[in-house]
């Protein structure tokens, strides 16, 4: 292990308890101030349908192509300021626009109101008047969940797909039983079993945990974008990606899967001071950018 990831790993281990939603969601924004903003990003706040959101971009962006970025935090924490240096960076990387939406979280707001407040950002971009080949849907954690469950909502709906979804680290079986829970328990400086079972009753309440839209491993994938998937072997969640990969490779939905050893969750947001982050985030704007040429239809 080199020695910025045994400083950073140590760093997370050492983070206090947290006792309520509140404090999880300010120190999610506080941990923001560690990772400022190159001086090149331009932020812009905006209303997209009534949920908070905001443009970033850089000078090297396509006006034409937009992400959608949805961000993790279990349904329940992380906000537009804790993602936004993780979310402007992709876009720069892919050269592209990107739109990071507010969703309502849980508990105040349960599920579907996060799916809903992710249709409506799509829709958004398709009125503003972005191609759907041009657009990319990015997220994290439970946001890359929400993902996969906005492709699903999509195709019941008859809404085009976006060009991809490109997911760190899904969330994507709320049940919490695959065994990367166990064998990673003390590798996974970020999630427990516990914690997530946590957040599973925050967001479903009594519904049960294989909700297809909540938990899109037990979802129709069928004719839905093609997916990106970055994971780390010590992550908790290891298994919930490989598991999302196979099942939409079997309903014959294009899957890409990186495996990265050595890397914990979301390892791509720690970019700033880990060599892995700026790698991945590289290599995910890359892919975007495969997408996004492989997009003809659009202007």
């Amino acid at each position: 292990m080199n020695h910025e990831l045994e400083r950073l790993e140590a760093m997370l281990r050492a983070r206090p308890a947290f006792h309520s939603n509140e404090q999880r969601r300010a120190a999610y924004d506080a941990q923001a101030e560690l990772f400022p903003l190159a001086t090149d990003v331009r932020v812009d706040p905006m209303d997209a349908h009534g949920i908070p959101a905001e443009w970033t971009s850089t000078p090297t962006a396509n006006a034409h192509e937009a992400i959608l970025y949805l961000h993790g935090g279990g349904y329940a924490w992380g906000s537009l300021k804790s993602h936004r240096h993780l979310a402007s960076e992709l876009g720069r990387a892919a050269a592209m626009r990107t739109l990071a939406i507010d969703y309502r979280r849980a508990p105040e707001y349960p599920f579907p109101q996060a799916l809903e407040d992710a249709a409506s950002g799509y829709r958004f971009l398709l009125e503003a008047g972005f191609h759907p080949g041009r657009i990319a849907v990015a997220s994290d954690s439970a946001g890359a969940g929400l993902a996969v469950a906005l492709l699903v909502r999509l195709k019941a709906l008859g809404v085009p797909q976006p060009a991809c979804a490109l997911l760190f680290s899904p969330w994507a079986d709320m049940t919490a039983s695959a065994d990367s829970y166990t064998r990673n328990a003390a590798r996974d400086p970020v999630l427990n079993r516990e914690t997530m079972q946590f957040l599973a009753a925050q967001y479903l309440g009594t519904l049960p945990r294989e909700t297809p839209l909540a938990s899109p491993v037990f979802a129709d994938l069928a004719a839905i974008a093609p997916l990106v998937i970055f994971v780390g072997t010590t992550e908790a969640l290891l298994d919930d990606a490989i598991a999302l990969a196979r099942a939409a490779g079997l309903a014959d939905v294009g899957v890409r899967l990186e495996i990265w050893p050595g890397m914990f969750h979301i390892w791509p947001s720690y970019h700033q001071v880990l060599a892995q982050g700026r790698q991945a985030i590289d290599r995910a704007g890359r892919l975007l950018r495969e997408a996004m040429e492989a997009g003809e239809a659009a202007p």
